[in-house]
Formats: structure tokens, C-alpha cells, sequence
């Protein structure tokens, strides 16, 4: 049984040529659970889902590429295949698989593509707000001319060449441009998440650890029937969960869940984007029951 009151171990993987980080929970020989955290974010966001789940589970948390203390790759183009690369490589070289796993928004849409890819490596998969664009989201990035959508990349990557990491004068100045961005936050979680996703600059002003290119979305992507094939493959039982008052969309509503074997919606509220923050009790309670099921 693993202590309440210790924090996780920090490890380094290499994929494509990158080190990569990632978190250990401990409780070896207990069932292993992936936590795979979103866009712009880190691998700490999930220490309190952690903490409540340790005792249960053996709990691997990862950085990705460009994210938290993960190395930055070389050039602008963070693609989605690199990112379920990265994943794959962490379950294969630590031997997880069959495993639990958790995702969130960018890291619940790439834990939904490793499954479709390596179904019998996963046991059960919840994605909070994780399921991909909107239908009319993706039909309009569809109908988008290619060039159209490489001129549009290569404009916005030059804009990202020459945009400056914004540095806050104070960890507090960062705590408050945290706590801007999800007003459902308490200062506590503000605080944590702040601390865990700065680093302090050699001038003693703070920036945000990820990579600005992560910004870029791939003129390249998957089209929305090959999305959808490879959800059809995914063979576990599936959660998706959404904020009652985000912006991701009804799964149910729009026919997305459909494309799942055996998958059904967890509407929490009220809850934005960051479910397992706004509502972290009601997470905890569904997500519980349903890994144990």
C-alpha cells in the first residue's frame, strides 16, 4: 500500500530520439493506470486524481513532447501520430500493457487512437473531453483547401518563431494568469498547477514550460472517417465524459459515440473543460465505478 502523503518518482524514456518524463505513483503489482494529461498542460495536473487512485492502482503519469519537463522536439510540427508514438513506446518499454487509461482532452483523444491501434493493450479507457473536434468542427477543416491549410500553418508557424515566452514578473503574477484561464479553479489548484507547469528563468521571472509550437495544429490530420475506424476498433468499454458547459460538443447529440464498440457519456456539471478539476469528487465517484466494473 502505497503512503497518502509522498509524491511520485521522476523518470525519463526516450522516443524518437527525445527524453521524455513521466511520474510513478508506485504500488507495484497492483493493476497499472495510464494518466495521460492535455494540450498545454503537464503531468502534475493529476495528482489529485492520483492520490485518491494510488491505493488501487499503479499510476504512470507522462509528460508529453513539449510539455512539463518532456524535452522540446526540433521544429514546429507537433503531430498527433508522434504523440500516440510517444505513448506507445512508454507502455511497450515499461511493460504496462494490459492497462487502465485515463486522458484528457488532447491526451484523451491520443489514448482513444492508441486503443483503435493496440486494442488488446487496454482494459478499460475513460476520455474526459477527449473525443475530437465537433462534427461541423472537422467538416470545416475538412472542406479547407491544402493549401489553404499549409499557407494558414506556415503563417502561424512564423508567428510562433518570432513570439517570446511571456515572462511573469512573480509566481503569484503566474498564478493569476492561471487562475484567468479556468475561473473554476480554486487558488489551491491555481497554485499547484502553476508551480508544477513554470520554470524560473535565469532573470528570476517565470514561463510556462511547453513548447509555443505545441500552439500549431497539423495542417495534416486525420479525416474524420479514418478517426472513427480506428474508434470502431477499440475493444474495451469506453467512457467518454464532458462538462456540461464546455465547448467540445454531445457525443450523444451528434452521433459521435456511435462509432464505438461498446462506449457510453458521463455528462458531470457544472463543469467546464477541466472536469476532473471543476468536479473532482463526481470524477472520482464515476470513474471509480466504472474501472472496477
Amino acid at each position: 500500500m502505497s503512503s497518502r502523503y509522498s509524491g511520485p518518482a521522476s523518470h525519463t524514456y526516450v522516443s524518437q530520439r527525445l527524453r521524455l518524463h513521466y511520474v510513478d505513483w508506485g504500488n507495484e503489482g497492483a493493476p497499472h493506470l495510464l494518466l495521460v494529461h492535455g494540450g498545454r498542460d503537464h503531468c502534475r495536473n493529476w495528482d489529485w486524481v492520483a492520490q485518491a487512485l494510488r491505493d488501487d492502482y499503479h499510476i504512470i503519469a507522462p509528460d508529453l513532447r513539449g510539455h512539463g519537463d518532456s524535452q522540446w522536439m526540433l521544429g514546429g510540427n507537433y503531430s498527433m501520430v508522434d504523440y500516440v508514438y510517444d505513448i506507445a513506446q512508454l507502455i511497450h518499454q515499461l511493460d504496462l500493457a494490459p492497462l487502465y487509461v485515463i486522458g484528457h482532452s488532447l491526451g484523451g483523444h491520443i489514448s482513444l487512437q492508441y486503443a483503435g491501434v493496440y486494442p488488446d493493450n487496454v482494459k478499460r479507457l475513460i476520455s474526459i473531453e477527449g473525443f475530437g473536434p465537433p462534427p461541423a468542427m472537422l467538416t470545416k477543416r475538412q472542406e479547407t483547401p491544402p493549401q489553404q491549410r499549409m499557407r494558414e500553418w506556415v503563417e502561424q508557424l512564423r508567428g510562433l518563431s518570432g513570439r517570446t515566452p511571456r515572462r511573469y514578473a512573480s509566481i503569484e503574477e503566474a498564478i493569476a494568469r492561471m487562475e484567468s484561464e479556468n475561473p473554476h479553479l480554486s487558488n489551491e489548484q491555481a497554485r499547484h498547477l502553476t508551480i508544477h507547469g513554470a520554470s524560473r528563468n535565469e532573470d528570476g521571472t517565470f514561463s510556462w514550460k511547453f513548447d509555443n509550437y505545441v500552439r500549431a495544429g497539423s495542417p495534416f490530420f486525420f479525416h474524420s472517417e479514418e478517426m472513427y475506424e480506428l474508434w470502431s476498433k477499440i475493444s474495451c468499454p469506453t467512457l467518454l465524459i464532458r462538462g456540461t458547459k464546455s465547448w467540445v460538443g454531445d457525443p450523444e447529440k451528434d452521433g459521435r459515440i456511435g462509432h464505438f464498440q461498446d462506449a457510453r457519456a458521463v455528462h458531470i456539471g457544472p463543469a467546464g473543460h477541466w472536469v476532473h478539476h471543476d468536479q473532482l469528487e463526481r470524477f472520482l465517484e464515476v470513474a471509480r465505478d466504472f474501472l472496477k466494473e
